[in-house]
Parts: structure tokens; sequence; C-alpha cells
């Protein structure tokens, strides 16, 4: 099973603000699309890995994401989460569907890093 990064989301307190720092530092652009206060970033590379920029929310009980988010396509979301918690890992969110895009978990790995592990699927309902 592959799992390459397929996309990456800056977390942000204050959407508004990170989005003029990123503007300013990397001359990003930013487009809305879905939730409030969700845009996806364009960096301008060719081939780049899709990225975000969110507000900040809770993906498990009292757990907020701090740094960037990192998530790997996988081709069976079940099967990732059963290997990661063979392996030493912890399912942070269950298997939860977004309408359009896919099947996202959140894990822990052994080091205590967060990442998502999605199928990505664009018929998904």
């Amino acid at each position: 099973m592959s799992a390459d990064l397929r996309h990456f989301a800056i977390n942000a307190t204050d959407v508004k603000r990170a989005r003029r720092f990123y503007e300013s530092i990397f001359g990003w652009t930013f487009e809305a699309w879905g939730p409030p206060d969700f845009l996806m970033i364009n960096t301008g590379g060719e081939g780049a890995v899709e990225g975000s920029l969110q507000r900040r929310r809770p993906i498990a009980p009292g757990l907020e994401i701090l740094g960037c988010e990192c998530t790997f396509a996988v081709d069976d979301v079940k099967a990732a989460a059963a290997r990661i918690e063979a392996n030493g890992g912890q399912i942070l969110m269950q298997p939860t569907v977004l309408t359009g895009v896919g099947e996202l978990i959140f894990f822990r790995d052994t080091e205590g890093n967060v990442a998502g592990a999605m199928r990505y699927d664009s018929t998904i309902e």
C-alpha cells in the first residue's frame, strides 16, 4: 500500500492574520472553499502538494493540532487504522466521511506525532 503525502493544512487561531503572513512571506494565494475560515492554498509550485489554511479545531476531545497537519493518501482507511493500532499507534478520530472528498482518520504515531490518513474519493457522500 502506498501512502503519499497528499495534503497539508496550516491550522490557525486567526485565519485572516495567518493568510496575510503567508501571502507576505511566500507570495501564496488563497481561495475560499467549503466551510467558513477554510481556504485552499495555491503555492504557485507545479505539482505541489495541496494545502489549506483553516481555523484550528479539535480533532478529538481535548486535542487541537498546533502545527502543520499532514494527510497521507491510502487505499483503505480501515486497513490503515488496523495497521496503525497493530504497530503501537492510536486512532484519534474514527473514519469520517467528508462529502465529495473522501474518508479520513487522524492518528498518533509511536512518537506522539498526529497525522491523517485519507481514502480520496470525490464521489463519496
